[in-house]
């Protein structure tokens, strides 16, 4: 995957345009979105806001993710309105009305989400040219993921947070937009599955596991060996 061209924090021209050559595809503000990339915004320090910027006197990329910012955004606004983010410190914060508002052209995407999601895609696109496996629904669930169990004794000595209640409560990459694979808990939570290398991945960005730990993990355990590939694949694309 060339990233040469692709910056830190690409615009949204630059970033349609590469994703454009990775995939083959067209693709817009709308559809980056779409895929749940966060865009940001660069807020340059300001002394009305000292608890938004703490010690980061020369501003920060304030995330944008608040569900009504991100839909202005893709229904086609004109500008940036970002009415809840993230301060310095990555906490929570509701910014005072009516928001903070920024040209368009000042939006930004992370080089190391469009590089996950071009991953992604391909890895889903290979996933499809593949002949079918057994039907049967046990054979599916087993295929599409790894249960708790499994996780935890891959990856619970990996981070620091309670993971058997992170997966139950389906926080943060857990849930069905992240790492399980949607909708196996809907009949109960024994039945959910999680897909190892998006839960790998997201450990990585999310909670910051270095990867050696993580390649560790896919060579010792067994039931991470269907995945090897996919896991390979991913860690080349990127560039690791």
């Amino acid at each position: 995957m060339n990233t040469i061209d692709l910056p830190f924090r690409a615009t949204t021209t630059e970033a349609c345009a590469w994703m454009a050559r990775q995939t083959g595809d067209a693709w817009t503000l709308a559809r980056l979105l779409e895929h749940a990339l966060t865009p940001v915004v660069w807020l340059d320090y300001d002394a009305a806001y000292p608890e938004l910027f703490g010690d980061a006197n020369g501003g920060y990329a304030a995330p944008i993710f608040f569900a009504d910012d991100i839909a202005r955004l893709a229904a086609g606004s004109e500008d940036v309105l970002i009415t809840f983010t993230k301060d310095a410190y990555k906490l929570p914060a509701r910014l005072p009305e009516p928001g903070f508002r920024r040209p368009l052209d000042q939006l930004r995407f992370q080089k190391k989400d469009l590089e996950r999601l071009a991953g992604k895609l391909k890895h889903e696109a290979q996933a499809a040219q593949r002949p079918p496996q057994d039907n049967s629904g046990a054979a599916k669930e087993s295929q599409a993921g790894i249960g708790k169990d499994e996780v935890l004794t891959a990856f619970a000595g990996m981070v620091r947070l309670d993971l058997a209640r992170a997966l139950d409560e389906a926080i943060g990459i857990f849930g069905d937009d992240g790492a399980r694979v949607k909708a196996s808990a809907r009949k109960s939570k024994r039945n959910a599955v999680w897909n190892p290398v998006t839960l790998a991945l997201g450990l990585h960005d999310v909670y910051r596991v270095p990867f050696g730990p993580l390649k560790r993990a896919f060579k010792t355990h067994d039931f991470l060996s269907p995945w090897q590939g996919a896991w390979d694949e991913s860690l080349r694309l990127l560039g690791q």
